[in-house]
């Protein structure tokens, strides 16, 4: 039986208090004023004290408007009708659509049993060379991509929706500016992405509290459909906004502020979330790409700080590419000798060249001699960003392998390369 409360203890920010009781962590409520309703869960249980916050923000709600408690934790409807469809931070259509009342499935719920989870050991082919070259993303994989403002990791993200091998995107968005909001949309649309892709978008004017909301509402899809056979990429943006809603939501509920103002519980609200990244066993899988923006470029800041010890490497958006420095996959070894036998030599000796590189520039920067060596190295580094590290280049692996080989060729004599003589007897150009 619902409960009806017609009396709020107080309201503090966009969360309220009433005295309930059989009431549970996590139930959802929906709280009715004189200009309409809207729906709350709860956050915090403290004796018959409840506390909730409102996903539509608590403006406007008195201390007389009544409360009811629907007695079922926060849900989302699941079916294939989602995709090609985009959402607000509270599961409901921004796109103008029907809103899916159907097959109602709730959100948040633990990770998967380790003993059911499997090794993770195919490649998730993206196009993109600094990726699946240098930094193979591995299906079930959870990596976040570490930026600062103003570089164009939403650029990737849709880039890696658009051409990424898998069955269905679910592109989680916290915080966005409305025009990247549109930039995705318009995007995956004319590239005919958007009929595989789902999205869950709160923008910076909606309320704080559906940016919590997001990651959990797209995972508990994303699972749904693994569960279903399917290969599932959630692309996340961006997790600072999302501990920066947590922060938000912390202070409001006056816990005790931990490292820069952050809730002393970070690590494991990110760590629930990213955990979901699985192979299942009979079944299909989830990984996730998150971006992690870091403020002041600061690796330290709470928000990429906690995500490191989380996840499995990273990927460096510096200067609009990834960086071969700092960017690590660590289980690209799971798949990458398996791609072609020359992919783990290639990529290692073009990586230690383009360290020279690095140091030629910087004694040319100085106005030191250059050696022929330099030279060779210089050519080599400006061919190897704008062939394999620029964004904008778009080929399969193969190609990509074949055009580090041409590079190389250009720039060295077989020997310089230091590679093995039968990879070359194999691989180098005629």
């Amino acid at each position: 039986m619902q409960k009806v409360y017609t009396k709020i203890e107080s309201i503090v920010g966009n969360v309220i208090s009433v005295k309930a009781d059989g009431v549970r962590s996590g139930d959802l409520a929906e709280v009715t004023t004189k200009t309409g309703k809207s729906y709350a869960n709860v956050i915090k249980l403290d004796g018959e004290l409840v506390s909730l916050q409102v996903f539509s923000g608590a403006s406007g709600i008195s201390t007389g408007d009544s409360v009811r408690f629907l007695g079922v934790p926060m849900r989302v409807s699941f079916s294939d009708n989602l995709l090609g469809r985009v959402f607000d931070g509270a599961g409901k259509p921004r796109d103008n659509g029907p809103e899916l009342e159907d097959n109602m499935i709730p959100i948040g719920g633990p990770s998967v049993n380790p003993a059911r989870r499997i090794v993770p050991k195919n490649m998730i082919r993206t196009g993109i060379p600094m990726i699946d070259v240098f930094n193979t993303l591995v299906e079930s994989q959870k990596l976040p991509i570490f930026s600062i403002s103003g570089e164009p990791y939403n650029q990737l993200l849709a880039r890696i929706a658009m051409q990424a091998e898998v069955d269905i995107i679910v592109l989680g968005g916290m915080g966005l500016k409305y025009d990247d909001y549109l930039f995705f949309r318009d995007t995956l649309n004319k590239s005919g992405a958007l009929s595989r892709t789902v999205m869950f978008i709160h923008t910076a004017a909606d309320p704080t509290v559906e940016c919590t909301l997001v990651p959990d509402l797209s995972l508990a899809v994303a699972e749904q459909f693994a569960l279903q056979g399917k290969k599932v990429l959630v692309l996340l943006t961006d997790m600072t906004n999302y501990a920066d809603a947590l922060k938000e939501m912390a202070i409001t509920m006056d816990q005790v502020p931990s490292n820069r103002g952050y809730p002393g519980d970070l690590y494991s609200q990110l760590a629930a979330r990213y955990e979901k990244a699985v192979d299942f066993e009979g079944a299909g899988s989830v990984t996730i790409l998150g971006v992690t923006t870091m403020p002041g470029d600061d690796v330290t800041h709470p928000g990429p700080d906690n995500t490191g010890y989380i996840t499995e490497g990273q990927y460096y958006l510096k200067h609009g590419h990834i960086e071969p420095f700092g960017s690590l996959s660590r289980l690209k070894q799971n798949v990458n000798k398996d791609t072609r036998d020359d992919h783990r030599a290639l990529m290692d000796g073009m990586i230690k060249l383009y360290a020279s590189y690095k140091d030629s520039l910087e004694k040319k920067s100085m106005g030191f001699l250059m050696s022929d060596w330099d030279e060779k190295l210089l050519k080599y580094g400006e061919m190897f960003e704008k062939q394999l590290m620029d964004l904008s280049v778009n080929i399969p692996l193969e190609e990509a392998l074949d055009t580090g080989w041409k590079i190389l060729s250009q720039c060295f004599s077989p020997e310089e390369t230091l590679l093995k003589s039968d990879l070359i007897a194999k691989y180098w150009p005629k």
